[in-house]
């Protein structure tokens, strides 16, 4: 698993794993866009149903500008988790520099109605030097 996703963090029983990767081929370097691909995984290993509400990015480009992302589930859908279910899905990420950073959290509902913040791990976006 952790050659597959290279960033994972853990809240309260929920694990989100990250695996980013570049793509030179979404890219447009002589035009200053450079795009990544990320997957990631939402593993339920707590004891309860748990419903993905709402996702919130911080997304940060190599000269420190920072753009947050807020908005309902992931890639439209809102995946209820059953405990030891997990979720997957795959977005992407342009940049107009070739190195940033992503991380955030879902806002999570567990089925007593409670509401959980789990983490996504700080992943860097780096750009090959081949690629700059």
């Amino acid at each position: 698993m952790k050659q597959l996703f290279q960033h994972a963090a853990v809240t309260e029983g929920v694990t989100v794993r990250v695996a980013v990767n570049f793509l030179p081929e979404q890219s447009r370097i002589d035009a200053g866009k450079w795009f990544w691909v990320y997957h990631i995984r939402i593993e339920n290993g707590s004891d309860q149903p748990i419903h993905l509400l709402t996702r919130h990015w911080r997304i940060t480009d190599g000269r420190g500008m920072v753009n947050y992302v807020d908005g309902d589930g992931v890639v439209g859908e809102q995946p209820l988790l059953a405990p030891g279910a997990s979720h997957d899905y795959v977005s992407g990420c342009p940049l107009g520099t070739p190195h940033g950073s992503m991380e955030g959290h879902y806002t999570m509902q567990r089925a007593d109605g409670s509401l959980i913040e789990v983490a996504i791990p700080f992943f860097p976006l780096a750009a090959p030097a081949t690629a700059n």
